[in-house]
């Protein structure tokens, strides 16, 4: 059937509620990402698949609910009840997790809370039966969850509700409407000042206001215009972008529909991570589904518009996510950026008009069109509306994705969503923008997440990475780390970057291996001033952003390393060494018993020593202590 009128999305969506809010047997979705997979929810699901197969039980699958740290997730729909979702739950526990919820039983060591409807942001108007209904077993819903009461979702709004490979859910979920609406009802260039209204800015990094991006891009002259969507995400610990995908791919195509309609474009591509395998393959299952509904192709949603989308998958470099050398790799050539005074929106793909926004920018943008400019304005900042979404990994208690309205300090993202750090250790840092991002201290947790703070403060927004570091964590180490993936990143295309991240390397490497010395502090400043100023693209002039900002911020172990020949943090294994605690051991015997190399000797219940000979520094009894008995020196 092809859309061509308002009715038949009402249709699609009265259609779909059963399966959504009242399923007519006892329902069962698995969460279905990435993160769950490699939990082992491939297994739970194929297990399930396969004892219910003949029982009067379904079997679905999600997307990422976003508490990562606590894959497999499972949640469990009975005729008239709330959605009851379950933590690491194995294949093992499937069946006995269904037959109690038969049994009107719910095991409360494995519960996570219950959901609470409408889930959507776009659900206002949708007849939802189960509408504040909420379980009397004393359950939870997810909002009073530590990790989620902070939230509000908007690009993740359908990630882990919905199946991400049935377009009916997204549908059912309010997907398509605002398409529908701005291509019927709007003219394009009512729809650009509606993106600048709401203060939308790009969430690939670079932060720069959509609504212009676009108005600029509708009145450059060009036979051909294009959308693209950059999901070329590459950072180390972030995966927003693919979680997106693979939870909610429509919220993207219904994105650059709209986008494409208000620049005057007929021709989009998904640039897409190759290492996004799965991402891959919903993303093709949405764009063949939407075709089939007349949602793409000819005459789309019954207008005279006209749009197509294309997948290219990426070979994995890093500087394919900046956008001119994006473009670049789409064109088959490689990909090097080129100078910036040459804007894409106006010579892009093929020399064309293009309009380049990342994954998350898509998919908040069906959201302003159904709620309003105006009301999306009102989440945020003054300069930085709406959410954002990060990848909270690192030493922190919850990992996992969180969205949260900009301006959300610091200090709420890691300790009130994130659960804190573990094993109840100092938080020392944490580093958001990716690894050309920089390190924010303790004195700076109360920071107001937005695009303008985090540059104030020598870092950036980046993509939404957010790598959280405790107090064993040595900063000069973390520094070489970023520069050693920047430099072999690196397009090699102008000197600056090639030759300025290499040198800023080895006196980091130097420094690491107690070969530091007097002046090496004044030449990474100096070497990264030159960096910043002088680089062609924006990976080589935010590359030194580690090293400055733990400059800043931990100058004092840079001169432990130089001048003392230590390393507090216990990590330059040239630079420190374990002993034991007279006062704090016990004598329990953990550290004798998992030393690999039998470097620790004494007997039960006795005060224990390291022979500094055998010792290799592996951290396994430093980890392993639970007296705070050994200590790095």
């Amino acid at each position: 059937m092809r859309i061509t009128k308002k009715d038949h999305l009402k249709k699609i969506r009265a259609g779909v509620q059963d399966s959504l809010y009242a399923p007519p047997l006892l329902k069962l979705n698995i969460g279905m990402a990435t993160c769950g997979i490699a939990a082992g929810a491939k297994e739970v699901y194929d297990e399930a698949r396969e004892i219910f197969k003949k029982q009067d039980v379904l079997v679905a699958r999600t997307g990422c609910l976003g508490l990562c740290e606590e894959e497999p997730l499972v949640d469990i729909q009975t005729p008239g009840q709330p959605r009851i979702v379950y933590r690491r739950i194995s294949a093992e526990k499937v069946l006995e997790l269904v037959e109690a919820h038969q049994r009107a039983e719910y095991p409360e060591k494995s519960i996570l809370g219950q959901m609470k409807d409408p889930r959507s942001v776009l659900e206002d108007d949708i007849d939802n039966p189960l509408n504040g209904i909420f379980s009397s077993n004393g359950i939870p819903t997810l909002e009073e969850i530590p990790f989620y009461d902070k939230q509000l979702k908007i690009a993740l709004r359908n990630c882990g509700y919905i199946d991400p490979e049935s377009i009916e859910e997204y549908i059912g979920r309010g997907g398509y409407f605002s398409a529908f609406h701005a291509l019927h009802a709007m003219e394009p260039d009512d729809i650009i000042e509606a993106i600048k209204i709401s203060g939308l800015r790009g969430r690939g990094g670079g932060g720069f206001p959509t609504g212009i991006k676009w108005a600029t891009c509708r009145k450059a002259h060009g036979e051909k215009k294009y959308v693209i969507c950059n999901a070329d995400e590459g950072d180390p610990g972030a995966y927003m972008d693919r979680s997106v995908l693979e939870g909610d791919p429509h919220s993207v195509l219904e994105g650059m529909i709209i986008g494409a309609y208000a620049i005057g474009s007929n021709e989009g591509f998904i640039y897409v991570r190759n290492e996004y395998p799965l991402a891959v393959v919903r993303l093709v299952e949405a764009i063949k589904q939407a075709e089939n509904y007349g949602l793409l192709g000819d005459d789309i949603l019954g207008s005279d518009f006209s749009f197509n989308i294309k997948i290219s998958t990426g070979a994995g470099a890093f500087v394919c996510g900046e956008s001119t050398a994006l473009m670049r790799s789409l064109e088959g050539r490689v990909g090097r950026p080129r100078a910036k005074y040459i804007h894409t929106v106006e010579k892009g793909y093929r020399e064309s008009p293009s309009t380049l926004n990342n994954v998350e920018t898509w998919a908040n943008v069906p959201v302003i069109m159904g709620k309003g400019a105006q009301w999306y304005a009102t989440l945020g900042t003054e300069k930085s509306k709406g959410t954002k979404v990060f990848s909270l990994v690192g030493k922190v208690k919850n990992t996992g994705l969180v969205e949260v309205p900009m301006g959300t300090s610091l200090r709420t993202i890691i300790y009130d969503v994130g659960g804190g750090i573990l094993r109840k250790k100092k938080f020392k840092a944490v580093q958001t923008g990716g690894p050309s991002g920089g390190c924010v201290p303790e004195g700076l947790l109360d920071l107001p997440v937005d695009y303008e703070r985090l540059t104030q403060a020598g870092s950036m927004m980046g993509s939404g990475g957010m790598i959280v570091m405790d107090q064993d964590t040595c900063m000069v180490d973390v520094a070489r780390y970023f520069l050693e993936f920047l430099q072999e990143e690196s397009c090699g295309q102008c000197v600056p970057c090639r030759e300025g991240i290499t040198r800023l390397l080895q006196v980091l490497n130097d420094i690491c291996a107690g070969k530091g010395k007097d002046g090496d502090i004044e030449l990474l400043e100096d070497l990264s001033d030159t960096v910043v100023k002088l680089s062609l693209c924006a990976l080589g002039g935010t590359a030194p952003n580690p090293v400055l900002t733990t400059l800043a911020y931990f100058r004092d172990e840079y001169i432990s390393h130089i001048y003392d020949k230590k390393c507090p943090g216990g990590v330059c294994k040239e630079l420190f060494y374990y002993e034991i605690d007279e006062e704090n051991c016990n004598g329990c015997h953990v550290c004798f018993r998992k030393c690999p190399e039998q470097a620790i000797s004494g007997e039960k219940k006795e005060l224990h020593t390291i022979d500094q000979e055998k010792c290799i520094k592996c951290s396994i009894c430093y980890e392993a202590c639970k007296f705070d008995a050994i200590n790095i020196k």
